[in-house]
C-alpha cells in the first residue's frame, strides 16, 4: 500500500473513532447519571435490593464511561473500576469482586465518605491512603485493556447492587503477604486465595 493509501486509513481511522466516541457521549452521560442516583441511594442505605431495570446501569452503559482508561477520577464507575482495576487486576474474578464489596460497604457508613470517588481517595490529603493505588505515585492510567473492561463490569453490578458480598460486610482487607498491626483488632470476615477482610469488632469504622 502506496503512503496516500496509509494517510486514507489513517483518516478514516481517525474519522470512524471520532464518530464512535461521539455515538457513545449520550450513553456514557446516562450511565454517570445513574451511577450517581445509585451512590446515593446506596450511601443513603435505602435498599439493600438491586435495582429497578429501569434504574440499573446497562452493561453496554458501563462500558461506554472512561473507554481508554484515563479519564479523570470523579464519577463512580471510574473511581470504582479504577480501584478495583489497580487493587486486584490479574487476580480471579472473586477477588476483583471482593474488592468492590469492601468499597460498597464503605459508603455512608459511618467514619467513612458518602461518595465512591471520596471513599477511595480518603486519606491522600494526609498520604495515609485507605487504597495503596491511589498514593503511590504511580500514573492511574490503564495498562490492560480486557482487565479494565471487567473491572468495569463488576463496578456496574456493584452500583446495581447486583454484586453479592463477599466479603460480609468487611470495610478492610490487606494481601496475605503483609501483616498489618491493625488487623490483630478486627475481627476476619473473608478470606480469598489473595487476601483477607475484616471489620471492626464493635462494628464502627477507625
Amino acid at each position: 500500500m502506496g503512503l496516500k493509501g496509509w494517510a486514507g486509513c489513517l483518516v478514516f481511522t481517525l474519522l470512524a473513532g471520532a464518530v464512535w466516541a461521539t455515538d457513545q457521549a449520550p450513553v456514557k452521560a446516562k450511565a454517570e447519571e445513574k451511577a450517581q442516583v445509585l451512590e446515593e441511594k446506596a450511601a443513603d442505605k435505602v435498599s439493600a435490593a438491586p435495582a429497578p431495570k429501569s434504574e440499573a446501569i446497562t452493561p453496554t452503559e458501563v462500558q461506554a464511561v472512561d473507554p481508554a482508561g484515563t479519564a479523570p477520577l470523579d464519577d463512580p464507575i471510574t473511581c470504582l473500576a479504577r480501584s478495583i482495576y489497580w487493587e486486584a487486576k490479574g487476580k480471579d474474578t472473586p477477588e476483583m469482586e471482593a474488592v468492590a464489596n469492601v468499597v460498597m460497604n464503605r459508603l455512608g457508613h459511618d467514619g467513612f465518605p458518602g461518595t465512591v470517588c471520596e471513599v477511595v481517595k480518603q486519606g491522600s490529603e494526609t498520604k495515609s491512603c485507605q487504597f495503596s493505588w491511589w498514593c503511590d505515585g504511580k500514573p492511574d492510567q490503564v495498562k490492560e485493556d480486557a482487565e479494565y473492561a471487567l473491572a468495569k463490569e463488576i463496578a456496574g453490578k456493584a452500583l446495581n447492587r447486583q454484586l453479592p458480598d463477599r466479603t460480609h460486610g468487611a470495610l478492610y482487607f490487606h494481601d496475605r503477604n503483609v501483616h498489618p498491626s491493625w488487623a490483630k483488632e478486627y475481627t476476619k470476615t473473608a478470606e480469598t486465595k489473595k487476601f483477607l477482610f475484616y471489620k471492626p469488632a464493635g462494628g464502627d469504622a477507625r
